[in-house]
């Protein structure tokens, strides 16, 4: 009986750190806005079939990318105080399992959309798992462009649950990857200057790395903040939306500027953690805020 509980305590074990892979916290906001990006596109005419299939295989691919980048990643986890307990690098798993884990999910999430949503859907998300695998991945090393590179993959899951109920993406679509690319370059920016000592011992070229005073990461936090103000209302623009979600967008960016502007007016260990909280806070109540004024 004793040796039956160890094998089944292992085999939890060991499917948690299959789990723990796809970075489950992480991409639930995967999940979110390709869940919203569908809702926002369908309107009134909300297919749940269809969502399931849009949402499901949205979070298999990105499922997919966020192994396949801890397998690339792995001797830089291992340096990094907050990831060295992860799977990889703590020895739990070897790569080669993980690749052939990412390597199904990739496959199983790419046919579920083919098969449940469209073309332009699924092909949308492949041009994800290429991007943030084949180009961002390797950048990550060495420029600290490569964070403006990696809000591509990041803004893609909104175009795909936009395309899975459109069948096209369109100016309206655009305007969602506008705002979660935005959106994605702040936050970071913050989180990076909260675990900058991390990253400097991973010897990641991040602003908040090359620059100690933190001056340039803080600036570049508050540009993209304020250029997500009017990108924000750009749904209401082009006809997506009413005026309630415009002035929505206009009360909750003023606000994310506001945390932005006293990051950048003087960059702190604590302002920081704010703006990165804002930003948690920000991107539901917009999403919210859409989903209202479009389907309701």
């Amino acid at each position: 009986m004793k040796t039956e509980t160890i094998a089944l305590s292992n085999t939890r074990s060991r499917a948690t750190d299959f789990l723990a892979l796809t970075k489950p916290r992480l991409n639930a906001l995967v999940v979110l806005t390709a869940g919203v990006g569908y809702l926002i596109g369908a309107a009134a005419d909300v297919d749940f079939l269809t969502l399931l299939h849009t949402v499901l295989g949205s979070a298999l691919v990105a499922g997919s990318a966020a192994a396949l980048n801890q397998v690339a990643e792995r001797d830089i986890d291992q340096t990094m105080e907050r990831t060295r307990q992860r799977p990889i690098p703590a020895g739990r798993i070897q790569a080669a399992e993980a690749v052939i884990f990412a390597l199904l999910l990739a496959t199983c999430g790419i046919t579920e959309l083919a098969i449940g949503t469209n073309t332009i859907a699924t092909l949308v998300a492949v041009a994800t798992l290429i991007s943030y695998i084949g180009i961002y991945t390797p950048l990550k090393r060495r420029t600290p462009w490569a964070t403006l590179i990696g809000a591509i993959p990041g803004a893609l899951p909104p175009v795909i649950g936009w395309s899975a109920a459109q069948g096209v993406i369109g100016v309206e679509g655009w305007s969602l990857f506008g705002i979660v690319f935005l959106w994605q370059l702040p936050h970071f920016h913050a989180l990076a200057w909260m675990y900058r000592d991390d990253f400097r011992r991973a010897k990641l070229p991040l602003l908040a790395v090359i620059d100690t005073t933190g001056q340039r990461n803080a600036r570049h936090a508050l540009w993209y903040s304020s250029a997500l103000l009017p990108i924000s209302i750009l749904p209401s623009i082009v006809g997506l939306t009413g005026r309630s979600y415009a002035a929505a967008a206009v009360g909750l960016g003023v606000a994310f500027v506001v945390f932005a502007w006293r990051f950048d007016a003087r960059p702190s260990q604590e302002r920081a953690r704010a703006l990165f909280l804002s930003s948690l806070v920000y991107l539901p109540l917009l999403w919210s805020a859409l989903v209202v004024n479009r389907v309701f």
